[in-house]
């Protein structure tokens, strides 16, 4: 099994399980598919991806990232209206039927044979190809593939408590809220009581120390999954904030 932080999700995307399981989980949604299953991702996301091959076959994932130059293109030529704001769940599964299972068997060769001159000749014409399947299957889910509206102006405190353990530049997290850097900064100060970077550190190392002491778990666990680039990193820090390393902590 591997587990990844999903550092910033810019464009919506297709995601298509050729086999093992997929699991992603956001702060507002878990969800997970196997062989044959399709995902549908809406832009803007932070997220934690699983992937775990299954006994007697290998892990393989086909990723299609819908760009907002095309969906921008399939709009202009299907008129399609492209002023509705999105509202609903931000990940989809998309439920099979003989055009999709078709057009997934399609695909295979291409991402198998990615050297061929073939497969970037054709490569955008299948992207264009789900994009009207996915129409075809769901025709609601034109709104979330043509919501090119920026990311509205949302609640900072609890995105940041949902997802202060990913690590992102505070850049990222401006724009996921739906602000400019310098206006993330004034609204984070005026909510916290202190600068972003400052309060990212304080607030991991707390939930650090709840863990190790609530949870029993151990430093080399968890250091990652908070959003520490290292273990020396994190030990560096917990020692300079608790007086102790997360292993004398734990003894």
């Amino acid at each position: 099994m591997r587990k990844e932080k999903v550092a910033f999700l810019e464009d919506n995307m297709l995601i298509m399980q050729v086999s093992g399981r997929f699991t992603l989980e956001t702060a507002s949604q878990k969800i997970s598919m196997g062989r044959g299953e399709m995902l549908l991702i809406q832009k803007y996301q932070l997220g934690e991806i699983t992937k775990m091959p299954l006994e007697g076959e290998d892990y393989q994932t086909i990723v299609i990232c819908l760009k907002e130059d095309l969906l921008r293109k399939i709009a202009l030529e299907e008129q399609i209206e492209t002023d509705q704001k999105y509202t609903g769940p931000s990940s989809i599964l998309i439920p099979g039927n003989d055009f999709l299972h078709a057009f997934f068997q399609s695909v295979l060769p291409y991402v198998r044979h990615p050297e061929e001159k073939v497969t970037s000749a054709v490569g955008m014409l299948k992207v264009k190809e789900a994009v009207y399947l996915l129409l075809n299957t769901m025709p609601g889910l034109s709104k979330l593939l043509f919501d090119f509206s920026e990311p509205h102006k949302i609640d900072l405190e609890k995105f940041m408590l949902g997802n202060f353990h990913y690590n992102v530049p505070v850049e990222k997290f401006a724009r996921l809220t739906g602000r400019s850097l310098a206006g993330f900064k004034r609204d984070f100060q005026k909510t916290f009581g202190m600068a972003p970077r400052q309060w990212l550190l304080e607030r991991r190392l707390e939930e650090a120390r709840h863990l190790i002491e609530k949870k029993n778990k151990k430093p080399s666990a968890i250091y990652l999954d908070l959003g520490f680039e290292s273990l020396s990193h994190f030990s560096h820090s917990f020692k300079k904030k608790f007086g102790k390393t997360p292993t004398e902590w734990v003894i």
